[in-house]
This record gives structure tokens, sequence and C-alpha cells, in this order.
């Protein structure tokens, strides 16, 4: 789950160092993660206030997460999403978020920053729930508070619903630049909400490579109680699906000449 720069005010001639982007980008999915992986925890772990607490929570709960990463971010155009950060790097701009130019080295900054971020923000959240984690409890539901799996297991169709739902994302984020709003990042955690009400049933709409194996990773490392494995053969399709979705809507979003990130 993620945003994009060009809603927040910021001067367009100023350069943005890649250290300050870097932080941006870590405390920016840190929260983003904090808060998504933390929803999923208050529904699927026991003795929560929000246990069972359904879909639609988990929806708003990412969605608000978005909108609080953003701000947080903003001084690096609040990607807190490697296919954000690819989809603008194929949509042909020049910059990432004003004063950023597209460098390999703001690229590699960029990706690093975001799988650090999501990965510290699943361990924080671990803390928070530490007590709960502790609960005997389906290690799948553990594992599912961390990254993202499918309920019906094809590796073919799981990476489809991936691409398709991250190209929306990123497609319409793009459009977003080109578009006159005072909505900023509202906008764009009404659309995380409503790609996972809609699209997100298949897989659980990881959309965010960062957001899926900086968590993966977390929950391999961390000592929690019972938690089986963090099951590494699919943890490819979180990945390879939203950067197809991404370069797939950089490369539509060149289609239309007026559009300007």
């Amino acid at each position: 789950m993620t945003t994009l720069s060009a809603m927040l005010p910021m001067e367009a001639a100023e350069v943005v160092p890649l250290g300050t982007v870097f932080w941006s980008e870590v405390l920016g999915t840190a929260l983003l993660t904090l808060l998504g992986v933390g929803v999923v925890a208050n529904h699927l772990l026991g003795k929560t206030k929000g246990n069972a607490g359904g879909w639609l929570l988990i929806n708003f709960g990412w969605g608000l997460a978005v909108f609080a990463g953003v701000y947080v971010a903003w001084q690096s155009g609040a990607h807190l999403n490697p296919a954000v950060t690819v989809g603008i790097w194929a949509s042909g701009a020049d910059v990432y978020a004003p004063g950023v130019a597209i460098t390999a080295a703001s690229t590699v900054v960029y990706l690093a920053a975001e799988f650090l971020g999501a990965f510290l923000g699943a361990v924080v959240c671990w803390i928070a729930y530490k007590q709960h984690y502790d609960e005997p409890l389906d290690p799948a539901a553990k594992l599912g508070t961390f990254s993202t799996g499918p309920e019906i297991r094809s590796a073919g169709w799981n990476v489809l619903t991936e691409v398709i739902a991250t190209f929306v994302l990123v497609f319409v984020i793009l459009m977003f630049g080109g578009t006159p709003s005072g909505l900023g990042p509202l906008a764009v955690s009404l659309l995380v909400v409503g790609i996972g009400a809609s699209l997100g049933g298949p897989t659980g709409y990881a959309i965010n490579p960062a957001r899926d194996l900086g968590p993966r990773v977390a929950h391999a490392i961390l000592p929690i109680r019972g938690k089986g494995g963090s099951d590494w053969g699919y943890a490819w399709v979180p990945i390879v699906g939203p950067i197809l979705g991404a370069l797939l809507a950089g490369g539509v979003f060149q289609l239309f000449p007026g559009a300007a990130f």
C-alpha cells in the first residue's frame, strides 16, 4: 500500500539530499507498515479489542495507514512502495519528487529505504502485540498479520491479481499527479481502501513489494511463539506481480500526452 508525491506542497527548485530522501521514506514506510500490519493483527490475533473485526476494518485501516505515512514522508514525495517508484520511472518522468532527480543512486535509495521501513514497522507492531502473538493460534494466522497469502493458491492467477490491483494503484496515482486536487493524501488513501474492498479478496492485495517482503523477513527472524514457516515459496508473487503492474501502469500513462507527473 502506498502513495505519491506531486500532491504535496514543495519548492520545485529545491534539491532534496538523498539522505533526506532515505530517512523520509524509512519513517513514512515504517509508519505505514506499523499501522497496516497492526490493523491485521488486531483482527486476527486472539484477545484483542478488534478481534474478528472484518475485512472492511482491514481495508480502512490500511487506507488510514497510507494517509499517515504520506504526511510523514512528504520530503521524499512519499512513495512508500517500490511499485510507485518503478511506476514513476516507467512513466518517463524526470524526477521522483520535486527536487529529486531520477538517477541510479536515487532509485537505490528509495528502494532500500522502503524495504527497511517496512521491516522496522513490522517489528514495532510485533512489540506492541507481543503478548497476543504469544497466545496459541494457527501459525498461518500469525503469518497473515505480517504478509499476504492467497485464498486459492495458483501462482499464475495470484500474480495476475497483483498485476491488476497494482496497475490500478500506480496508474491512478500517476494521473493524480497531473490533476489539480485539494484532496492530496486523502485521495490516495481512499484509492487504497477501494482497491482492497474490490480487488483484495484473492491475494490480500499486497500491491507493494516492501509491504510484504519487509514484514515477512521480520516474521522469519523474530522470536514469535508457534509461528511456523514464513511461506517463502509464495514470497516472490507479491514482488513480481506489483512490479509488473507498475511497469504496465507507467507505460500506459505515457499514452496520455496531456498528463504530466
